[in-house]
């Protein structure tokens, strides 16, 4: 007697799960990066030492890094309120219209194409399951791969703004060693303005590229877009920073 080949199950690999915690690392390395390499180019374009530009990159760094903290758990806070407001709604009319619901999830189903008949059993199996869960995915939109996560977007934004943030500042201590190099620019900026700008320019790249792989999206547009708006914020504040040297 054969027995009948088990058929193999066709998986396949989706990158929605990263949303939450690819959006808040990329945001805040992004933002690390470019914060405080404009902050330390301004400062150095308005004629501050060495100690000064390194003093402005590391309290750039530790400021940035809290307020990510602190306005990442706010705003995802406020969504995990909502959602959770709509939940105990949902909860409370599950159990005052229970009938109703169903009826409601069926018609949810015929709108995406079920007949009325397997709406109605697809609403009724899943309604003696778990009937919250039912109408939080297909009512509210909500699924536990993308719910709120205050704390975890508020350290995930925080750790990231840190370690982009470090690039630039480690750009600067680097800058005495690299002052005899002979394509380093001794005018019209300090040696760190242009050391800072290389190599966050070429992190940024970096990020951008690794970010849209994580994602699935074209690596090198992900790569001239987070670019160019780098270069776009550190030419801003590098001319507000010559300004204001030229008005001193």
């Amino acid at each position: 007697m054969t027995t009948a080949p088990i058929p193999t199950i066709h998986r396949e690999s989706h990158r929605v799960h990263r949303v939450g915690w690819l959006r808040a690392a990329v945001l805040g390395a992004n933002d690390g990066i470019v914060s405080t390499a404009s902050l330390v180019i301004g400062v150095a374009s308005a004629g501050a030492g060495h100690r000064e530009i390194l003093i402005a990159g590391v309290a750039g760094l530790v400021a940035g890094a809290m307020s990510m903290a602190a306005g990442e758990y706010v705003s995802v806070s406020s969504q995990a309120d909502t959602e959770q407001a709509d939940l105990q709604t949902e909860s409370l009319s599950l159990r005052e219209n229970f009938e109703e619901e169903t009826r409601e999830l069926a018609e949810i189903y015929m709108q995406r194409g079920l007949d009325a008949e397997l709406a109605g059993q697809v609403a009724e199996q899943l309604m003696a399951r778990d009937p919250l869960e039912a109408h939080a995915r297909d009512e509210l939109g909500l699924s536990h791969t993308a719910r709120a996560r205050p704390v975890q977007a508020a350290l995930s934004s925080a750790l990231s703004f840190a370690l982009g943030a470090a690039l630039p500042v480690a750009a600067v201590l680097a800058a005495p060693f690299m002052q005899p190099l002979p394509f380093i620019p001794t005018a019209p900026l300090p040696p760190a303005a242009p050391i800072v700008a290389a190599a966050s320019l070429i992190s940024l790249a970096l990020l951008g590229a690794a970010a849209a792989r994580a994602g699935g999206a074209p690596v090198i547009k992900g790569a001239l877009r987070v670019t160019f708006w780098g270069t776009l914020a550190m030419a801003v504040t590098a001319a507000a920073g010559s300004l204001f040297a030229a008005w001193g």
